[in-house]
């Protein structure tokens, strides 16, 4: 690295921004990293922790975890676990040693520091739907996704407040090979928005090369990036109780340069994990734990968090459920085992809907309501999701936006506070039995912040609502999500740092990308 490209580094990143905003199309909620000041629900008392806790530890010293990695068997074999050919067995007392060694909270600072979030304690986030291979929205119907459209709904992440983090792609631009994909969503992620970033662990060169760009983003030399995470990867397990090759290989190479990883299960009841939601979690927590013990054991201390995607298949047709009672109970009891171990937590928001209708909202609320419910820190795809998984959607993600609002409201002590101002019994006596409050002084100095505002919900009566043109609220939200994404202006980024990313990228495209069986 030149002296010169050191420099523009070192400038960049950090105090060469320009920061600006989007107009305000709507009047949203100030950022902020909101804190959850509720007790967790908790349906597990001593006893079924301690059996669930009994349970995994089992699974991983009697029946063991199938690990692909070859790199992660020879790792074991050092540790002084058993190693059959492919499949590890882990003591109880080597796995809580590691759990140990792993902080209970960690913070992670995008390119723009004043979006450092932290991960853990009671810090709730919520971040964009991810990986979907399709997009759907009133004008386009069900289409296969494009950059366009993946560049449209980073505005989006960008533009809304209560989003946190840039979770993986928001849909899949599969116009984009899948060699260079990482490279052209990564330079638009990082130009398009300021917020952290997330990288898949789908072989070597998409880490390397994204945790290249960060850095760039950033502009921090080598010992400055590995110095405090900076971006994180999520990886799943394939369940039943296995660990593929390239995912245990990417965050690997994460935690060695200093970044965080989150371990979720995909843990379907009735499939791929027990029909009965303790066998499920108790699969679930032994799958993500055996990889959470080999990071500690690799680099002691490293940013890990434990992620649940534990729900029920439909057993009729064997599709996947959503939002679920039985996946918010799964939810809720991750949740006590998480605090159990001490470790950070992730959840998601998530339906089987098709379409941004009623259906998907119940469905939607009931995942993300879990996620308060379980003390849950990081919640990805808290907007936009549809079909599963399948599916990213604008007006989706709008709607998920007010729900994701109320929330963030729902935690403001203001609601609940009990001083004189607030029991206003003066204003109470003025009124008497008689009156009304909306004239009086008390009022007239509160109305304006009292209670939530809503930007997409329509509180008039239905004659009003239909004078207006009765227009429903997928309507409504298409029209927000058009008004954003016509008038985003991109956070403000050094003119050498992009220059850097620009050529980055183009001398990756060169080399070949990542390689791919197509």
């Amino acid at each position: 690295m030149t002296d010169q490209t050191s420099r523009r580094r070192r400038s960049g990143g950090r105090a060469g921004n320009t920061r600006r905003s989007s107009p305000q199309v709507i009047g949203q909620m100030p950022w902020r990293v909101p804190q959850n000041p509720d007790r967790p629900t908790e349906p597990l008392g001593e006893e079924g922790v301690g059996a669930i806790h009994d349970a995994a530890m089992r699974i991983l010293d009697e029946i063991g975890i199938e690990f692909l990695n070859e790199e992660s068997l020879e790792i074991f074999k050092e540790a002084g676990c058993r190693v059959d050919g492919g499949n590890v067995r882990m003591g109880r007392d080597f796995v809580m040693e590691m759990l140990g060694r792993a902080p209970s909270e960690f913070t992670l600072t995008p390119r723009n520091p004043d979006r450092k979030i932290s991960v853990g304690g009671k810090s709730i986030l919520f971040g964009n739907v991810s990986s979907p291979p399709n997009y759907w929205s009133l004008d386009t119907g069900k289409v296969s996704g494009n950059r366009a459209q993946c560049r449209d709904l980073l505005k989006l992440t960008q533009y809304f407040n209560c989003i946190h983090f840039a979770g993986g792609y928001p849909v899949e631009p599969v116009d984009l090979h899948a060699s260079v994909r990482h490279l052209d969503v990564l330079y638009d992620k990082l130009t398009l928005t300021d917020k952290v970033m997330h990288t898949y662990s789908l072989g070597r060169e998409r880490v390397e090369d994204v945790m290249e760009m960060v850095k760039i983003a950033t502009g921090l030399t080598e010992e400055e990036f590995q110095a405090t995470p900076h971006m994180y990867t999520n990886i799943n397990s394939t369940s039943p109780l296995k660990h593929d090759v390239p995912m245990i290989d990417g965050c690997l190479r994460m935690i060695r340069r200093g970044q965080a990883v989150v371990v979720s299960p995909f843990t379907l009841a009735g499939a791929m994990a027990p029909v009965t939601m303790a066998g499920a979690v108790a699969q679930s927590i032994a799958e993500a734990l055996s990889a959470i013990a080999l990071f500690q054991y690799v680099a002691p201390g490293c940013a890990c968090a434990i992620g649940t995607f534990t729900s029920n298949v439909d057993m009729k047709s064997g599709a996947p459920a959503f939002g679920t009672p039985e996946y918010m109970r799964a939810t809720q009891m991750t949740g006590q085992m998480a605090r159990y171990y001490g470790l950070p937590m992730r959840a998601s928001g998530v339906c089987a809907a098709n379409v941004p209708d009623g259906q998907a909202m119940w469905e939607t609320s009931n995942s993300l309501w879990s996620a308060v419910q379980s003390g849950t820190n990081m919640v990805y795809h808290a907007a936009g999701w549809l079909e599963g998984g399948l599916i990213a959607s604008p007006e989706k993600f709008v709607m998920d936006c007010e729900v994701l609002q109320m929330i963030q409201r729902y935690f403001e002590p203001a609601i609940w506070a009990t001083d004189a101002d607030s029991i206003a019994l003066e204003a109470i006596a003025e009124v008497g039995p008689n009156g009304h409050f909306f004239g009086i002084e008390h009022t007239q100095q509160r109305f304006e912040t009292a209670f939530y505002q809503p930007f997409l919900s329509d509180w008039r009566n239905y004659e009003a609502w239909s004078l207006a043109g009765e227009i429903w609220t997928a309507e409504r939200a298409n029209r927000v999500a058009k008004e954003i994404i016509a008038s985003f202006e991109a956070p403000g980024m050094d003119a050498g740092v992009r220059q850097e990313l620009g050529e980055f990228v183009e001398r990756r495209k060169r080399e070949g990308g990542a390689p791919t069986d197509f």
